[in-house]
């Protein structure tokens, strides 16, 4: 069965000014799974680094094929974030419980990729990371939706942080934030709020800043973890 695709709506840049071959690099130490991912790539623009990189080179990809423990993969993406901030990170694997999920896309991955998907699913969830945006199959963003909605969910993270979280944001970033979890653009966002698009861009930005998040949908995904804001899954886009 064909993987669906999920992602959140938002302006895309232009493919017209995309590379013609995108630097690749693979992070796994299973030697079926390395040359099944080379596979499915070969012939494609995602080029492989078959020696791993040279002196000064830096990935526009790095592709996570290992499922290390949860603390050693969030710390392997902190780094690789580190070490190629331009990078965009995804992992192929199959674990994805749903907070699992939510720590790792905190810690600053891209995409998920379950290893189940289609060569043509996969391929197409890349350039869709490449664009700028992340990626998740909706299967995953919607467990993740109706755990922030459990009675177990952490609603608050005074017991992590006791300064209070609430306190780095004013009243006006808390109402974008949340809307943010409704997947809401800009425009739509300022003629709520009743502003200009431009205010809340300067909002969006200094919201970025303050949850460290990489851009709107790992900010939405912090807010539903942090603040126990509940994300609208009706603006969720399905692609079979």
């Amino acid at each position: 069965m064909d993987q669906d695709i999920g992602y959140r709506t938002q302006s895309l840049p232009s493919t017209l000014n995309a590379p013609a071959s995108v630097t690749t690099y693979l992070v796994c130490q299973n030697t079926l799974l390395q040359t099944g991912v080379r596979y499915i790539l070969k012939g494609t623009r995602f080029v492989v680094a078959d020696d791993g990189l040279s002196d000064g080179e830096s990935p526009e990809l790095v592709l996570l094929c290992d499922s290390p423990p949860q603390g050693a993969a969030v710390e392997t993406i902190k780094q690789l974030k580190e070490q190629y901030p331009s990078a965009r990170v995804v992992a192929l694997s199959d674990n994805v419980d749903p907070w699992t999920v939510r720590e790792l896309c905190t810690a600053g991955l891209d995409g998920l990729c379950p290893t189940g998907m289609p060569q043509a699913a996969v391929l197409a969830a890349l350039e869709l990371v490449m664009l700028g945006e992340m990626f998740l199959p909706i299967s995953v963003s919607l467990a993740m939706l109706e755990q922030a909605s459990s009675p177990g969910a952490p609603m608050m993270a005074a017991a992590n942080d006791p300064a209070g979280l609430p306190a780095k944001f004013s009243d006006r970033e808390t109402q974008i934030l949340r809307l943010l979890t409704t997947g809401a653009s800009n425009k739509l966002i300022a003629r709520d709020l009743g502003v200009a698009e431009a205010t809340v861009k300067v909002h969006v930005k200094a919201i970025l800043r303050k949850a460290k998040a990489a851009n709107r949908t790992q900010a939405a995904m912090w807010a539903t973890q942090h603040f126990g804001l509940q994300a609208d899954a009706g603006y969720a886009k399905v692609v079979g």
